[in-house]
């Protein structure tokens, strides 16, 4: 069964180094705590706010072992009134047994208040 892994993090700037390196750090902690495998991802969707214009954060997957041939797509996140600045969110859609709720999606930075109800103590 596919299942959706979600995540999100952000960038303390938009530059291109900052929003790499908070992709890549996202990408790592999601894959780690879902054990994941690229070769069970059916596809990788990774938006970003439009106050990030200097890079697809997309490009820090590409730099992971294995995960050539991983198809990954990037869009820009809807510009909605009071939204959450220099955001970056994925959704990783991999083939796994674990149950839904044993999912662990991953909220980083500023982005631990888009889902309060996921924080772990």
């Amino acid at each position: 069964m596919i299942r959706g892994i979600r995540g999100a993090t952000t960038a303390d700037h938009d530059e291109e180094k900052e929003i790499l390196l908070s992709t890549e750090s996202l990408l790592k902690e999601m894959i780690l705590h879902n054990n994941i495998k690229p070769d069970g991802v059916a596809s990788v969707f990774i938006s970003a706010t439009n106050d990030m214009t200097s890079v697809f954060p997309a490009k820090a997957l590409r730099g992971f072992e294995d995960w050539k041939y991983v198809p990954v797509m990037c869009m820009q996140e809807l510009d909605v009134p009071h939204g959450l600045p220099l955001c970056i969110r994925v959704m990783i859609h991999y083939n796994t047994s674990t149950p839904q709720r044993d999912v662990q999606h991953i909220y980083m930075k500023n982005a631990v208040s888009l889902r309060p109800d996921l924080k772990k103590d």
